[in-house]
Order: C-alpha cells, then structure tokens, then sequence
C-alpha cells in the first residue's frame, strides 16, 4: 500500500511532497514525489509514531476523582484513543508502587493494575508496555515489585525519590500541600504519613532489585535527580535513563555518563517547568536534552517538538527524534521511531494548521482516522 504525496519527515530531512509503500508490518519503500496508485495525503504531514518512556495519564483515567475508582476495562478505551489521538504508537505507561500514596498508586493496587494491563494489552491497538515505578523512600513497596518483575509484567523500571527536601520537593511543607491537593486529603494526614513510614530502601536491597532487572534485559531509569551525586549512585546501580532531572548539575551529570537525559514534553511546550525546576528549553539550549515524554499531558508530546522547530531551536526532524528515534532507542526498541525502510510502520497522519491529528497506524494497520483523513481512505 502507497501513502501518497504527504509532506514526510524523514530522519534527516523533510521531504515537501513524497510517499511511503507499505509492506505488512513495515515500511518497504520512501520516495520522493507522488504516486498515483496510492492514498492520497496531499496536503498533509506524516511522522513517525511517538514513543513515551513515561506516561501518567492512565492513573487519571483510572481515578477521575479522589476516591473513585474505575474498573480498567472502562477507563482503557477511552485512555488508548487519548493516546492515538496525540500520536502516541508505543506507550510506556507508569505503575507506581509507592506505599502510603493512596489509591491506584498503593503496592498492591500497582500489581494488580500490572497484571490486568498485562492481560489486556494484546487487545489494544498502541503498543502498550509498563513502566513500574518504585518509591524508595517507601521499601515497603519493594515486594510488589519483585513479583511484577517475575511475572514478566515490566517493560521498564525507575527508581523515584519523593522525600521531602531532595529531588522535586525542597521541603517537607511542599511536599504536603502537593499531595494533599493532589489526592484530596487533609495535610496534617499527609504529615503524620510522611513521618509514619518515610524510611530508606537498603543500598542492597536496590542493588539487588536493579540486577534482577537487568537480568531480565529490562532497562532501568532514574526519576528527579537533582544532584551528580546521585546520578553517579544511580549509574552505579545500572540506570542508562534520568528522567526529568530537576538541577542542571545534574542532567550534565547524567549526559556525562551516557545517560538518556528525558524532560516533560510539557515543560518543553510551556517553556517551564510548572514546579520551578530545570528547563527543558535550558537543557536543550545546553545540548542535554535528548528525549521528551509526556509525562502528565499526551498530547503535549507531538505540538512540543514543532513548537521547538518554529521556535528556530531545532530543525524539525532532530525535534521530532526527541519523541520518536531517540526515546525507541532508549530502551531498545531499534525496530521503530523512524520513517525509513525496514522499520515498524507505526505513522501519524496530521495537519499542521490548524494542528491536529488526523489519523494513526499501528505495524502498518490504519487503527486511529478521523476528519479529512477518514475521506482519504473512503
């Protein structure tokens, strides 16, 4: 199958008019120009599928509210459009396992969302992987994890710092009034928890953990390091990816080490981050950035990157391999990111004026159309 006559972005260049053949689950073929037997996408873009090392959004779509809970097979429906409609093809959505957060993000709640996700991932049209996320100022989580990590249920593992005065939180009171926002409880509860199980995972229990991971060919990132040090106690343990670093101390640290340096698509969109910490914009300026994820917001994902290339920060292909190539590469997906031959044929269709998503394909299957799209394809 031809898709014909697009506006393609290629990994090194932008092609004003060309076209794809698909072949199965591949692209077979790129070439310039127009192709009469084919789909015709004049007059729209094609990209690469994004790729998301850290997605939060499923929590949200899971509990709407404080304190209500969705069953899964409700909120995922909804959650996987949410995410094709942003041009998301492989999702990395986070499980936490954080002992006294509440909610989905409870140990136990966390592997049971693994295991169903788990159960209900072949279903799905985007290619859904876990990322599980450990709280190691609450080991209590710890057993949880091994468990998912046997089961075979995690695609990718961070280590996530939330104690007050270090990393994303500078203080035990900002630190309060977040998650007492956050999750609709009284402060002085979130206090008396804070003080009731804050504790520290042994040096050899995250040895441990860290290598039962790598032994399972599953990657491992860091979460809000906010100093060399412990990005250098982080690479120590294994971690090849630092995940919104909060210092750009630290992010040098990190790039340093050969490490993936990711920041919120978010914070590249907004120009900020909305907690005061490092820039996206700053990291890149400084040549540390190497990756962007969604983080809270999806469909920050692909407005980010061409809001980079009008900006004049980066041409447009280099800004796009922020959340195709380069994430795909993290964590060893070699086999997408990327319009070229012999590569996954995950795309997005979109209009550029007014921006917006016009369609999606998955290993070379149209599973997302919507608009002018759907009379392309009539």
């Amino acid at each position: 199958m031809w898709l014909s006559g697009a506006r393609l972005v290629l990994p090194d260049r932008v092609l004003t008019e060309g076209s794809l053949r698909l072949e199965g689950e591949r692209i077979a073929e790129v070439r310039e120009g127009f192709v009469p037997s084919g789909m015709d996408l004049r007059g729209f873009t094609v990209v690469p599928g994004l790729v998301d090392l850290h997605g939060d959004s499923l929590e949200r779509e899971l509990e709407p509210r404080p304190g209500v809970r969705l069953p899964l097979e409700l909120a995922l429906p909804s959650w996987e459009l949410r995410q094709l409609a942003a041009g998301i093809t492989t999702v990395y959505a986070t499980v936490a396992f954080w002992e006294g957060a509440g909610g989905v993000r409870e140990p136990d709640q966390g592997l049971r969302l693994a295991q169903e996700l788990w159960g209900l991932r072949s279903a799905l049209h985007v290619d859904l992987r876990i990322h599980a996320r450990y709280e190691v100022s609450r080991p209590q989580g710890e057993p949880a994890v091994r468990e998912a990590l046997r089961k075979g249920w995690v695609h990718l593992l961070s280590f996530m710092d939330h104690t007050p005065g270090q990393g994303q939180f500078h203080d035990l009171e900002t630190y309060v009034r977040y998650m007492a926002r956050h999750h609709g409880r009284p402060e002085a509860e979130v206090y008396d928890e804070v003080k009731r199980l804050s504790t520290r995972a042994t040096w050899e229990g995250l040895e441990a953990l860290a290598a039962e991971a790598l032994a399972k060919s599953i990657p491992l990132a860091s979460h809000d390091d906010d100093t060399p040090d412990r990005v250098a106690l982080m690479a120590r343990l294994g971690v090849t990816v630092s995940e919104f670093p909060v210092r750009l101390e630290a992010a040098k640290e990190a790039k340093v080490r050969g490490m993936t340096v990711v920041m919120g698509a978010p914070n590249a969109l907004r120009g900020g981050s909305h907690h005061g910490n490092l820039s996206a914009l700053d990291a890149l300026r400084e040549g540390l950035l190497d990756a962007l994820a969604t983080d809270y917001l999806p469909e920050a994902a692909l407005r980010a990157p061409f809001r980079l290339a009008a900006q004049g920060l980066l041409d447009l292909p280099l800004a796009l391999a922020l959340v195709t190539r380069r994430p795909a590469l993290a964590v060893g997906l070699a086999d997408r990111g990327a319009l070229a031959p012999g590569l996954r044929a995950d795309l997005v269709v979109l209009k550029e004026s007014p921006f917006s998503v016009l369609g999606a394909f998955v290993a070379g299957k149209p599973v997302f159309v919507g608009g002018e799209l759907a009379h392309a394809l009539a």
